[in-house]
């Protein structure tokens, strides 16, 4: 089994321990002088970079939130000039987007982190990689796209949509790779047997899937009905995107990137830090971010790590795949939605929040969403011109804020039950084994 950098991949736990305390006061330094949001919270405790000695010394440093990289749109978290910034993605944040900036050297950086973990999940310079992800602000498609051609794969940037073209592409140009999300993959076997195609025709080998939860059942009947071995890969755009941490061909965990981050699981209502094997919220900083470092961040995902050593030889530590969400952020064709975002643009259209409720079905194997609405008695009953311009309106303000075409529903005052005043209720049908 080939292991793409095999110096640090395979560096023992005490290298690894003294280059992550290297690299990490090296990024207190930086934005403590460059960022005024992390001046600012160490002021408030009496923290000075120099007062880190040790790696557990981390754990007295505050929490970075979604909400405080919201609050920090565009720009403020930047820890370079704006003209050393050469890249910039975002993602869907608590009230604004979140804003990531990559400089010459981060990129180079994911390349290599990308190319880790495509290696690990199999793919060689001989391969022909087809990614199937979105190409755009987000992170997904370009992130894996790089590191395939880091590794010297032959690329083919097909982005998603459009099955039953991305199946005569596999046919075609004799795909071995194929990177996507977990439903979109069985979305195409579903096609591939409407169109009559045998995937034991085909030239595949591997399957890199991400960006959404998934089960075992599901890796099962992806690896049996397109002939793959299938592996689990985890990454998030406010870190880097992919390539944080993914699975070997052994299957047995997510190998992370422990060189260029440092990972914690704590308890998430107390922020106390768990033993290995404990089921909590991981915590990520990163120690050779330059454009965008963050310092313990809270993910919002739940696993577990584990330390024992693997089979591949890789000594990284490794991560269980996500067991769940500590908020009601919920994922639908790879997209982060926030239930309090959609209230937001729903508030922009009709000049005050409304009652919702978002409703998660799984359709075959694709995921929809449904927003359903409160509206007056007068809207709902009677006049339905109104009822179909405000549908069309909303539908298409909520799309552009969240990347994901909703059905929008109306319905009548009282229908939507809250558990209290502030909660967003998530009604999730889909059925996951995890």
């Amino acid at each position: 089994m080939k292991i793409w950098d095999q110096e640090y991949e395979c560096m023992s736990r005490d290298e690894l321990a003294q280059l992550q305390l290297e690299r990490l006061q090296a990024t207190l330094n930086r934005v403590y002088k460059n960022v005024a949001f992390y001046r600012k919270k160490f002021d408030q405790i009496g923290f000075e970079p120099e007062d880190l000695v040790e790696l557990n010394d981390l754990r007295n440093l505050p929490f970075t939130c979604s909400r405080d990289l919201s609050d920090a749109y565009p720009y403020d978290l930047f820890a370079v000039p704006l003209r050393e910034v050469v890249r910039v993605h975002s993602s869907s944040g608590a009230t604004k987007p979140v804003v990531v900036g990559y400089t010459r050297q981060d990129l180079k950086h994911w390349s290599e982190l990308v190319a880790r973990v495509l290696t690990a999940g199999g793919v060689t310079a001989d391969d022909v990689v087809q990614v199937s992800l979105n190409y755009g602000l987000l992170t997904g498609g370009l992130g894996l796209h790089y590191g395939a051609e880091l590794i010297g794969a032959s690329v083919l940037p097909t982005s998603v949509g459009r099955t039953e073209r991305q199946v005569k592409i596999m046919q075609d140009y004799r795909t071995t790779a194929l990177v996507a999300t977990p439903s979109y993959a069985l979305v195409i076997a579903d096609r591939m047997e409407s169109m009559k195609v045998d995937a034991k025709t085909l030239t595949l080998k591997f399957a890199m899937l991400a960006g959404e939860p998934w089960s075992e059942e599901m890796r099962e009947e992806i690896e049996a009905r397109l002939y793959v071995k299938a592996t689990d890969n985890y990454g998030l755009s406010e870190i880097m995107g992919p390539g944080v941490a993914g699975e070997c061909l052994y299957q047995v965990g997510m190998h992370l990137n422990e060189d260029h981050f440092i990972f914690e699981v704590v308890d998430p209502k107390t922020g106390n830090n768990l033993e290995p094997g404990e089921v909590g919220e991981l915590i990520i900083t990163t120690i050779t971010k330059e454009a965008f470092p963050l310092i313990r961040f809270r993910t919002g995902d739940l696993c577990s790590m584990q330390y024992e050593a693997c089979q591949c030889g890789r000594s990284l530590a490794r991560m269980s795949r996500v067991l769940g969400r500590t908020d009601q952020v919920i994922i639908i064709k790879g997209m982060n939605i926030i239930p309090s975002r959609v209230g937001d643009l729903l508030e922009e259209v009709l000049g005050s929040r409304p009652p919702y409720q978002l409703v998660v079905d799984r359709e075959g194997h694709l995921d929809s969403l449904t927003v359903q609405v409160e509206v007056s008695e007068d809207l709902f009953f009677d006049k339905m011109r109104e009822q179909r311009s405000l549908v069309e309106r909303m539908g298409e303000k909520v799309a552009g804020g969240i990347g994901v075409t909703p059905r929008i529903t109306l319905v009548e005052p009282g229908s939507i039950k809250y558990e209290d005043e502030s909660s967003f209720k998530v009604v999730d049908n889909r059925k996951l084994s995890r």
